[in-house]
């Protein structure tokens, strides 16, 4: 059960640990699965705009020199257990190993403010394998900007907890959040899906950009985030590339 504490929210379960998987066979390029940092990066009102510029250009300058200032949650990026979790790690306790692995791409057709179900989950292939990270393809990257990009589907939580009893080590969505949607969120919503699999070790990836070349494939996945001590996220450069088929 997640508890909250006077210092904070606590529920986290620890890592999981699998054995060592023989390195896949490639059978497609690298796509990068991220949508690009600049000063206009659309982002929900509750975040302040990011900040990118330099603070020393050439030829004036020696060098070129660029500062960065952004929310961790914005973009294209990772969440730590700590993020819902006072008793979780940050980005510098995550292993390595759960940032990189063998997923599947699933694709679904949703509508805006749609659950993903378990059943939508279950029909799909090919099937989840223990350690594995999910991408799930809707589309939305496509919206990334748009008015209707927060009217974003959403997972139940039967499904979320599915995930975790598959093994799941990483989730990963072309939309904002696997919860529910930011316009139809009340007071006091607590990021159910979020508890459920940041509890459990199943890093989540947000606002991943459109990869519909990958649909319904079997994939190898790098997720090349920032190693902040003690951050709750981290902006990431995601790439996948489809691999051999084996059982």
């Amino acid at each position: 059960m997640c508890e909250i504490s006077p210092n904070g929210r606590t529920g986290w379960r620890g890592w999981r640990h699998w054995p060592e998987t023989t390195p896949p066979r490639p059978t497609g390029p690298w796509h990068d699965l991220s949508h690009k940092l600049h000063n206009d990066l659309p982002v929900p009102h509750v975040f302040p705009h990011p900040s990118f510029g330099r603070i020393a250009s050439m030829p004036q300058a020696r060098l070129n020199i660029t500062r960065i200032e952004m929310v961790c949650h914005v973009g294209t990026h990772l969440d730590a257990p700590l993020h819902i979790f006072m008793d979780g790690p940050g980005f510098d306790q995550i292993p390595v190993g759960n940032l990189h692995g063998q997923g599947v791409v699933w694709h679904l057709d949703v509508q805006p403010f749609q659950d993903i179900t378990l059943e939508m989950l279950q029909a799909k292939r090919p099937r989840l394998r223990a350690s594995d990270m999910l991408l799930l393809h809707t589309g939305w990257g496509r919206r990334f900007g748009s008015d209707t990009y927060l009217d974003n589907p959403a997972l139940t939580l039967d499904a979320a907890q599915w995930l975790v009893d598959q093994g799941l080590k990483l989730l990963g969505v072309d939309f904002a959040t696997p919860d529910l949607a930011l316009p139809r969120r009340a007071a006091d919503f607590d990021w159910p899906v979020h508890k459920i699999l940041l509890a459990n070790g199943v890093l989540i990836a947000e606002n991943l950009a459109d990869f519909e070349a990958l649909s319904d494939q079997r994939v190898e996945i790098v997720c090349g985030a920032l190693n902040v001590e003690g951050a709750d996220g981290s902006p990431a450069r995601i790439l996948a590339r489809t691999i051999e088929e084996k059982e």
